[in-house]
């Protein structure tokens, strides 16, 4: 009696401490600020709502069946050789087969909507962002503007944002989740997403893929400007920085290892930097590909494949 005293006592203590941890939690998904993120939210409460129709009967009849069943219940009825219902069996496959059929053509329908490499449509000229992640930060680079920034990056509100990501070191995970999104940087690779913010703000990004000791501290900030104007205000703040990142000299020494990075901002920038980064590791591919996980990447960079650097 002690013992089931005990674990009792923990389970409702496990689940104060549960309640109280979670309480402290923002829940951005369901705060998007931009077209993607509000699709992602749509698409996340349609599916759970399809599943509830399944799971609220299933503990309705748990708690229903235990209390009408008990043993103390003597005016329930007593089937010892009961073994099979037609009913039962029609409604335990028939109400699950409908549900995924439902699901299957909702996920059918909005993985090609929300395809991240689907360039969104905007009657507003596009603002390109190089992303390479490090070991760990973010380098962020703007090849129109001909700046870079570390873990900060800035854009126009209702202005399509085109992301082509990398990585010079592990496999990251680029993420916004208030502006919806994500996606894998890969080294000798190139991916990329689309987003775009309907209202003004400062949202969080980070790495939503564990890639070492500083992954904690692999986090940057995405500010959605009020307009144009304060777009290009930020881009010459950018530019006022006395640092600058024109060698790959300046790059390696950026490139090393450090933890909880603060914001650095570079007034100019090396020439197809995000182009050489995944050159380098493009040449160790095809030296390689006979081992076999690489060799779908033996490639020229001139090729515009998916494993390649596209325009």
């Amino acid at each position: 009696m002690r013992l089931m005293k005990y674990n009792k006592s923990i389970g409702i203590l496990s689940i104060l401490a549960a309640t109280l941890m979670l309480s402290g939690c923002d829940m951005v998904l369901m705060n998007p600020k931009g077209a993607i993120g509000a699709e992602q939210k749509t698409l996340i409460l349609t599916a759970i709502g399809l599943m509830l129709i399944i799971v609220i009967p299933v503990i309705i009849m748990a708690f229903t069946f235990a209390l009408r069943y008990r043993e103390a219940n003597k005016s329930a009825t007593y089937h010892p050789n009961w073994a099979h219902s037609n009913k039962i069996e029609l409604v335990v496959w028939t109400v699950p087969i409908i549900i995924i059929i439902i699901l299957a053509t909702i996920t059918w329908k909005t993985t090609h909507e929300l395809d991240p490499y689907k360039p969104l449509v905007s009657d507003e000229k596009p603002v390109t962002i190089e992303v390479i992640s490090l070991d760990w930060k973010w380098l962020f680079v703007y090849p129109e503007q001909g700046i870079a920034t570390v873990n900060e990056i800035a854009f126009p509100t209702g202005v399509p944002i085109n992301f082509k990501i990398t990585s010079d070191s592990v496999m990251n995970s680029f993420f916004i989740p208030q502006l919806g999104g994500q996606i894998y940087a890969m080294a000798g690779m190139q991916t990329k997403l689309h987003l775009i913010a309907d209202e003004p703000g400062t949202y969080k990004g980070l790495s939503s893929s564990y890639s070492g000791h500083g992954f904690s501290g692999m986090k940057f900030t995405a500010t959605a400007t009020a307009d144009r104007e304060g777009f290009e205000q930020w881009v010459q703040k950018v530019k006022a920085s006395p640092k600058t990142l024109d060698t790959m000299q300046a790059f390696n020494e950026l490139a090393k290892q450090s933890q909880n990075h603060p914001v650095e901002y570079f007034s100019s920038v090396k020439p197809n930097l995000y182009q050489d980064i995944i050159a380098k590791f493009m040449g160790n591919m095809n030296m390689h590909g006979s081992h076999g996980a690489t060799t779908g990447h033996n490639m020229n960079m001139s090729e515009t494949a998916h494993a390649g650097v596209e325009e």
